[in-house]
């Protein structure tokens, strides 16, 4: 039998079947792979590395927790629940509901903030390189991200500031 995250890892391609990366036009299932391979190189267990696996499935594919929970776990289920943004468009404008899920992701988990972190270092990489004006407006919504996952993993959020500060410092110099 496969372990739970080799079967999160088959869901995850199942629910994002036919999606594509935005620049780059790759299967979507890159992404939570590269997520989950950080959080695995970090050291969490298999439940924290299968909800990596699935942390877009709510948001972009219609999965519903409950369907995590009854497939997985309730710990899997709460994990992709604390990375799952809850605004909304109705919410208000960018601003606003990147506040919206900042506060929602200042209530995660140290092992859900390790996850989030690795999804912002995946991101990070793609958004500079193939949209540099975006990634003026999504790095500096990081920095505002980062202390609130300050208590994740501390090499993950180490990277992850590395990659804003970096950004940061090169458009300044």
């Amino acid at each position: 039998m496969s372990s739970l995250a080799d079967r999160a890892l088959q869901f995850a391609a199942r629910a994002h079947e036919g999606q594509v990366r935005k620049y780059t036009g790759e299967p979507y299932i890159g992404h939570p792979v590269a997520v989950a391979k950080l959080v695995r190189e970090a050291g969490f267990d298999d439940e924290v590395i299968a909800a990596a696996y699935l942390h877009d499935v709510v948001e972009d594919c219609g999965i519903t927790p409950a369907q995590i929970e009854e497939d997985f776990s309730v710990r899997v289920r709460r994990l992709v629940g604390e990375v799952t943004d809850v605004s909304r468009p109705e919410d208000g404008n960018r601003k606003t509901r990147k506040a919206l899920d900042r506060d929602h992701l200042a209530t995660a988990s140290p092992e859900g903030k390790s996850i989030k972190l690795a999804d912002i270092i995946d991101n990070t990489v793609s958004i500079i390189e193939r949209d540099p004006k975006f990634a003026v407006v999504y790095l500096r919504e990081k920095a505002l991200l980062l202390p609130v996952l300050a208590d994740g993993n501390a090499a993950l959020w180490q990277r992850a500031s590395r990659q804003v500060a970096d950004y940061h410092n090169t458009r300044a110099g």
